[in-house]
């Protein structure tokens, strides 16, 4: 879910900034900041790599079982809190802004620091830190970009609190209330008693974040779908004959079926890369391959739906 994260927050911020009055130019920057720091807090996954080199060598779903077996340690905590997203965004727009809003986001990190090393111990610690420097050098970015502070820290808390309810779909519900010792949500979203259409469901949702980003982004740059399209996107719709070959995708074993359709993805962006790794190459590549892979993700649910995998409800 990194990139769908990072979509969505661009997509709603851009659109509210552009109703808000902002011209297009800034809003494709609000939308770019939000987006921004809607990935800041999944740095906690960096602290899964010891586990992931523990298990280089092994197969393919062995390391990626180790690393996610890993970052349950300290992912989705201290990072993916709606407590700590306020004063978290505060500081991170306030530093760049003075000398005096300097102290105020130091005494808030510091403050943020101490509260995830007496709630999560040294490694708690150590993932607030991470988070806080992603944080701030996002603010800093965002201020050299002439964003102010107060549309800085509103973009930045946006961006903070969207990211852990695009996680409720898969994995460890996120720590919504941290430090508190309260439980927002029991357990993931998820309304089929069949753990393949569970998969697809949040794949699904991680496709509609990528096209709202993406919608919003041409709309924003006076572009269409169609003119950025190739008709090489349809190779997705062939995607449904790997209902034979590529095992039925759950959260305990989706890889297969995710690194497969998101080869069908590159096969139907490259044509697209003619222009080379400039703007203009890369949208017309990233709306034709988002285009296969929806039409790959469609192809395939109809398939297993077709054959009767699985009941639709509990």
């Amino acid at each position: 879910m990194f990139v769908g994260h990072a979509a969505l927050a661009f997509g709603v911020a851009a659109l509210a900034a552009r109703a808000l009055g902002r011209d297009r130019e800034t809003a494709l920057l609000v939308g770019v900041v939000a987006g921004a720091f809607a990935t800041v807090p999944d740095v906690d996954v960096l602290f899964a790599l010891p586990g992931l080199a523990a298990a280089v060598g092994s197969s393919p779903l062995a390391m990626a079982d180790a690393f996610w077996t890993s970052s349950t340690l300290v992912h989705r905590t201290i990072t993916h809190s709606l407590v700590v997203a306020v004063p978290a965004a505060t500081a991170f727009a306030l530093w760049p802004a003075g000398r005096r809003a300097w102290l105020v986001a130091g005494g808030l990190v510091l403050t943020l620091l101490g509260v995830a090393l007496v709630a999560s111990g040294p490694l708690g610690a150590a993932v607030a830190a991470a988070f806080c420097l992603a944080g701030l050098a996002v603010g800093g970015w965002a201020a050299r970009r002439g964003l102010g502070w107060r549309l800085t820290g509103a973009t930045a808390l946006f961006g903070l609190v969207s990211h852990p309810f695009g996680d409720v779909f898969t994995g460890t519900v996120p720590a919504f209330l941290y430090p508190l010792d309260l439980t927002l949500l029991q357990g993931r979203i998820a309304p089929f008693g069949d753990a393949t259409l569970n998969l697809l469901l949040a794949f699904g949702v991680e496709l509609a974040c990528l096209w709202l980003g993406v919608l919003v982004f041409l709309w924003l740059t006076d572009r269409d779908v169609a003119s950025q399209l190739a008709p090489r996107a349809t190779v997705g719709a062939a995607y449904a004959v790997a209902i034979l070959v590529v095992p039925a995708p759950t959260l305990d074993l989706s890889y297969p079926f995710v690194l497969s359709v998101l080869a069908v993805g590159v096969v139907g962006a490259t044509p697209r890369l003619d222009d080379g790794l400039s703007l203009p190459g890369a949208v017309p590549a990233a709306v034709t391959g988002l285009t296969a892979v929806t039409l790959a993700g469609v192809a395939y649910l109809l398939a297993y739906l077709f054959l009767g995998a699985g009941a639709l409800l509990a």
